[in-house]
């Protein structure tokens, strides 16, 4: 079986629960890394997917305080380190689980272009967390660039360390009633799941009902 992910730390906070302080210097990976990073993006290129080869975000390092409160470290890291199996060297992606005012969940299939995830379902909106930028912040960007909406509610629930060394910032953002999403051109298909997880259609990965299953566990 594949590696699980391994729970860093979990929620769930509010926004102002979390904290982020950035380094001037950036994360400086293996020559071999370096290399490897270089050809990954050269696939990319060759199927016409955009490389978006530039800088993100990496966690250095994380507390919780004894008031529960979240407090981050980044660093820039090199975007294209995100794309090497079990290499990703902590570079932090932000995961933005969306819910409608009734409890249904937004799904969306990544269209076949797209560099991470392409042609698979995911939940809500999700990308790099940006040079400075703080994840939860990330978690907001993502929603209206990809959907075209604004959450009235958004909640952290938890850092995850995924099997590729990459890691996630999750989070969940509630719709207001009425509230319609326009999906970008990064996805080709979307849905709204039910809200029991139980009845989710079958091409709802495992990966997805787990991670709204965790999100379910920060709200009892």
């Amino acid at each position: 079986m594949p590696p699980a992910p391994n729970l860093l730390a979990r929620g769930p906070w509010a926004p102002e629960d979390v904290s982020f302080a950035w380094s001037d210097e950036p994360y400086v990976p293996a020559p071999g890394a370096s290399a490897d990073a270089d050809l990954a993006i050269a696939a990319l290129e060759a199927r016409d997917s955009p490389s978006h080869d530039g800088l993100s975000a990496r966690l250095s390092a994380h507390r919780v305080d004894a008031e529960g409160r979240l407090h981050l470290e980044l660093q820039p890291v090199r975007w294209a380190l995100r794309l090497l199996p079990g290499g990703a060297a902590r570079s932090m992606t932000g995961q933005c689980v969306v819910r409608s005012h009734d409890g249904r969940w937004l799904a969306g299939r990544r269209a076949g272009w797209v560099a991470t995830w392409a042609g698979r379902w995911t939940l809500g909106a999700a990308g790099a967390v940006d040079p400075r930028e703080s994840p939860m912040h990330t978690l907001r960007r993502e929603l209206q660039e990809e959907w075209s909406v604004v959450p009235e509610r958004l909640r952290g629930d938890a850092l995850i360390l995924l099997p590729n060394d990459m890691v996630m910032f999750a989070g969940v953002a509630w719709l207001p009633p009425g509230a319609e999403v326009e999906r970008d051109a990064e996805h080709d298909q979307h849905e709204w799941w039910p809200a029991d997880v139980d009845a989710w259609p079958a091409h709802a990965e495992p990966t997805l009902r787990a991670l709204a299953r965790l999100v379910e566990s920060g709200e009892s």
